[in-house]
Parts: structure tokens; C-alpha cells; sequence
């Protein structure tokens, strides 16, 4: 394909073992900002600041190596902005904010866990919008993943009900949906790498109004983190969680869409917690609790149960974009 190439394109046929693949690598990554991360923010950078840098690196990243390789993915269809800026405030930008926003004001693991309630909030959209009939065994592996996820998290300790954590973390849900239901419809249309291009840079610019780059500390940038053994640089840190945690995260979950639908995608995207919980126990000494231990295999347990009963994700014979269900 040319470089002039547009950005709109025939998906492949849809291969559920390369996206069961790819959303668990996705959550791998995006697991991983956690624990990257939060040594920035214990060395003196504000939540608001991180997510921004981590955004804004992003895509200045994504946009420098489209310009240069296939600046075509750049283009955008006649009518396609208003899902383009939809997926780039609620699915980059809403989703970062939010739950950070939640983790101050009430315990981290009822952060988490409202968040990742998004699963429940796809299948209903799934069910009730779409209408699209899901097997009663998806709803019990729904279940269970968010009992699991509750374990993990353990909410059941130091429970604060802070009125704007909690309808933070609500919103934080809801932008999480979008990214799945938004991604979904979006690839239908878009190259997966122009999308989230473009979904870094609405999202870069919504957090540079929360958290402008030039108002960053220097001096907390240049002093050194403690992250496990090591004592990188606080902009070392930033730099890796843009490119490990965002960039490479944002592709394999978006083009995972291309291959499972919402449903399933966002159920098994739940082992993001579990991957957050390892990293943080193996770089931050956070250690797990049998507890956590048992809600981690309760969590997989029905993330299992959804993919072995969600319905297929097929495209049509003519190769034509897969349509969105009504």
C-alpha cells in the first residue's frame, strides 16, 4: 500500500485467537502503567500531570512516525470526526482522568473496581441497544469476574463514600465502555494505528487544558525514582510508560477489535488488575493476600466463561467493514 493510502480500509476476517492474543497483551501493558507510573508521582508529579505527559508523549510519538512512514492513516472520512473525538475524550483522555481523580478521593481498589464495571456497562449497551441476545452463562461469567475483581482489589477495606470519588469513578466506567464500544465501531472504518493517532491527540489536548506541559516541575523531571532496584530518572519513567504502556497498549487493544466483539474484548481486559497487582508486588513490594490470591483465579475463571459463550465476531463474505449490530 502507498503512502497516499486513506485511512479507511477492508478489515480482515476476524481470528478470535489473535484477539484473545492481542487484549491480553493489551492489558499486559496497560497494567504495567501502574507500576511505572505511581514512583513518578511518589517523587513529586500530580496524577493530572502524569496521565498528561503519558498522553502527550503518545502522540507526539504516533504523529512523528505516521508523517514519516504513512502519513495517508492521518486522513479522516467525510463524518467520521465526531467518533474520532468521542474515542479521544472519553476513551484516552476521560478514562485516565477520571480514575485517577476516583483513586484520590476514595480507596484505590474501589477505584479500580468501579472502572472495570465497564464490562457489565458494554453488555448491557450490547443487549439492550444493539439488541443483541447474550447467553445467560456470559451474565454468570460477568458476575464472577467482577466478584473476582472485588477480591483482588479488596475493596471490603477502608470504604469511604466520597461523593465526587465515586461519581468519578462511575465516569471513569463509562469512558472505559466507550473506549471498547467506540474502538469497536471505529476500526470498522479507520487503520488501528490512525485511530489511536488520533485519539492521542484529542486526548493530549483535553489533559493539556487540565495539565499544560510547560507548567511541569524541571526539577522533579531530572531527580531520581525508586523503582525497585533501579533509580531511573522521573522523565526515564514517563517516557517508558508513554511508549510500553500507551502506544503499544492502545494498538493491540484497538486492533483486538477487529477480531472479538465488545462483550468479550472488555470481560477479558479484566486481567489488566491482575497484571497491575503482580507488577506492583514484584517492582513496589506491594505483596498479594490470599485473598487476592483466590480473587485472581475467581476473576480468570469467568473472563473463561465469557469468551467460551460470547458470540463470534464474523465479517461479512464480501470483505466489506464489519457493521454495527442493530
Amino acid at each position: 500500500m502507498s503512502v497516499d493510502a486513506p485511512a479507511t480500509q477492508r478489515p480482515p476476517v476476524a481470528r478470535r485467537g489473535r484477539g484473545i492474543a492481542l487484549i491480553l497483551l493489551a492489558s499486559l501493558f496497560f497494567g504495567s502503567s501502574g507500576a511505572i507510573g505511581k514512583p513518578a508521582m511518589v517523587a513529586g508529579l500530580d496524577p493530572d500531570e502524569v496521565a498528561a505527559a503519558r498522553i502527550g508523549i503518545s502522540a507526539l510519538v504516533l504523529v512523528t512516525v505516521i508523517a514519516l512512514v504513512r502519513p495517508g492513516l492521518l486522513r479522516v472520512p467525510r463524518g467520521q470526526w465526531k467518533l474520532l473525538i468521542g474515542y479521544g475524550l472519553l476513551g484516552v483522555a476521560g478514562v485516565q482522568l477520571l480514575y485517577f481523580v476516583a483513586a484520590s478521593r476514595i480507596p484505590i481498589g474501589v477505584a479500580i473496581l468501579l472502572e472495570f464495571t465497564s464490562p457489565v456497562l458494554v453488555a448491557l449497551w450490547v443487549r439492550f441497544v444493539r439488541r443483541v441476545r447474550l447467553p445467560w452463562a456470559m451474565w454468570l461469567g460477568i458476575a464472577l469476574a467482577l466478584v473476582g475483581l472485588g477480591m483482588v482489589a479488596r475493596v471490603g477495606e477502608g470504604l469511604r463514600l466520597d461523593t465526587i470519588g465515586l461519581l468519578a469513578g462511575v465516569g471513569a466506567a463509562l469512558c472505559s465502555a466507550a473506549y471498547f464500544l467506540l474502538g469497536e465501531h471505529g476500526v470498522a472504518n479507520h487503520h488501528p494505528l490512525g485511530m489511536v493517532t488520533w485519539g492521542m491527540i484529542v486526548g493530549a489536548a483535553a489533559l493539556f487544558v487540565v495539565a499544560p506541559p510547560w507548567t511541569l516541575p524541571a526539577e522533579v523531571l531530572t531527580s531520581q525514582a525508586e523503582f525497585g532496584p533501579w533509580r531511573p530518572p522521573v522523565w526515564l519513567l514517563l517516557v517508558v510508560v508513554a511508549l510500553l504502556s500507551t502506544v503499544l497498549a492502545y494498538l493491540a487493544g484497538i486492533t483486538a477489535l477487529r477480531h472479538l466483539p465488545a462483550a468479550a474484548a472488555s470481560v477479558l481486559a479484566l486481567v489488566e488488575p491482575l497484571v497491575a497487582t503482580a507488577a506492583a508486588w514484584i517492582l513496589l513490594g506491594e505483596a498479594l493476600t490470599t485473598v487476592q490470591l483466590l480473587g485472581a483465579g475467581v476473576l480468570l475463571g469467568g473472563a473463561v466463561i465469557v469468551q467460551l459463550t460470547a458470540p463470534g465476531k464474523q465479517a461479512p463474505a464480501t470483505g466489506e467493514p464489519l457493521p454495527l449490530k442493530q
